[in-house]
């Protein structure tokens, strides 16, 4: 039996990233890793509400932009007031893509990956 623990998205700026998540999304820190000889840093964050972590890695030696591909791949966050997110997500400037007839939005973090906002 399984059960999910993490999804991890590689970051140029960590801090930039950490602030973007705790300011869209709500989620903290909840456990960091670094390097002993600084090459990566990986923070794990969390909802507070479920066991279920984001890890953020920062790697020294990757100064170039991550490929996304075709940004295919997301993560997906349930919002327990979907209006009042995409409010705070349009005033952020961040909504990336919309789909009315989904019912269902994206934001793009600072690094371009992608995040469906969903209804509770």
């Amino acid at each position: 039996m399984f059960s999910f623990n993490h999804f991890n998205f590689n970051v140029s700026d960590l801090d930039k990233s950490i602030q973007f998540y705790r300011d869209a999304l709500g989620l903290e820190p909840v456990r960091r890793k670094e390097a002993e000889d600084g090459s990566f840093v990986i923070q794990f964050l969390g909802d507070g509400k479920t066991g279920f972590r984001l890890e953020l890695t920062w790697l020294r030696d990757h100064p170039q932009k991550y490929d996304l591909g075709e940004c295919e791949f997301h993560l997906a966050m349930q919002a327990a007031d979907f209006r009042a997110a995409y409010e705070k997500h349009k005033a952020m400037g961040c909504i990336c893509f919309e789909n009315p007839a989904m019912g269902i939005y994206f934001i793009s973090d600072p690094d371009g990956y992608w995040i469906e906002i969903i209804p509770a």
